[in-house]
C-alpha cells in the first residue's frame, strides 16, 4: 500500500512516522509513506500557499493553485482510489472505514490548515472528506497520522501477534473488548480473576464472552 500525505507542515509528521507499527510497516514494505511540502508548490518567491478570503472573514486560506499543482503532478504518476481531506467537519472516522481503507492500493491525503481551503480544492480534488472528532486542530497532520496508523496496524504481517487485531474492541461490532490482565497476580491488594490462572481454556473463553457482552451493553 502507497500512501502520499500533503501537508503545510510536513516536518509535523516525521515523529509519528519513525517509530512503532508505522515504522515496522515501512521496513517490511508493507506501507509505503510520502510525505509532500505544499509549499514547494506555492506562488511566487515566498511560495505563498494562503490567502485572505473572499467576501471577507477572519483566518487565511489555503489556495487551490499549490494543491491542484500538486495533485496534478502525484496523479500523472499513477491513480489513486482515494483522495482523502482531512477535516473536523468531515465524515467520523471509524473502525469500519478503516478496514475498508487496508484494500486500497494507493491513498492520496490533504491535509487542511489555517481556517480551512477553498471550497473548489474539495469540489474537484477530494473524492472523501474525513473527521477524527467533533474538535478543530491547527491542521490536519496530526489527524492524517492517526488514520494512517489504524491502517497499518490491519495489514497483514505488520502485528506480531494478528490475533490481537481481531479481538480489538471496534472490531467486535456486537461486543466490547474484554478486561485483559498480565503480571503480577496481585498487585496493592487487586487480583487477577481466577478463572483466567485457571488453565480451563473453556471456561476463560466464556468468561471472555460474557465481559464482552457485558461491556458492550454497559456502553
Amino acid at each position: 500500500m502507497r500512501i502520499d500525505i500533503v501537508s503545510v507542515v510536513p516536518e509535523i509528521l516525521k515523529g509519528p512516522f519513525s517509530s512503532s507499527l508505522i515504522k515496522r510497516a515501512m521496513n517490511k514494505g508493507i506501507m509505503d509513506i510520502h510525505i509532500h511540502d505544499l509549499r514547494k508548490y506555492g506562488l511566487g518567491k515566498r511560495k505563498k500557499v494562503d490567502d485572505y478570503p473572499y467576501g471577507g472573514g477572519s483566518g487565511m486560506i489555503l489556495r487551490i493553485e499549490p494543491v491542484y499543482q500538486c495533485f496534478d503532478k502525484l496523479l500523472s504518476e499513477r491513480d489513486y482510489d482515494e483522495k482523502i481531506f482531512m477535516t473536523p467537519d468531515g465524515i467520523l472516522f471509524s473502525q469500519k472505514y478503516a478496514n475498508a481503507l487496508t484494500c486500497k492500493k494507493n491513498i492520496l491525503i490533504l491535509c487542511g490548515r489555517y481556517k480551512g481551503i477553498d471550497q473548489r480544492i474539495r469540489d474537484h480534488l477530494i473524492s472523501k472528506e474525513i473527521s477524527i472528532g467533533p474538535y478543530v486542530l491547527s491542521g490536519g497532520e496530526l489527524a492524517a497520522a492517526v488514520v494512517v496508523e489504524s491502517i497499518a496496524r490491519l495489514l497483514p504481517g505488520v502485528l506480531h501477534n494478528p490475533d490481537s487485531m481481531i479481538t480489538d474492541s471496534f472490531q467486535m461490532e456486537k461486543m466490547g473488548a474484554p478486561p485483559i490482565y498480565t503480571r503480577p497476580k496481585i498487585y496493592k491488594g487487586w487480583s487477577v480473576p481466577k478463572i483466567l490462572l485457571s488453565g480451563h481454556h473453556k471456561k476463560i473463553k466464556e468468561w471472555i464472552f460474557k465481559k464482552s457482552i457485558q461491556k458492550k451493553l454497559d456502553s
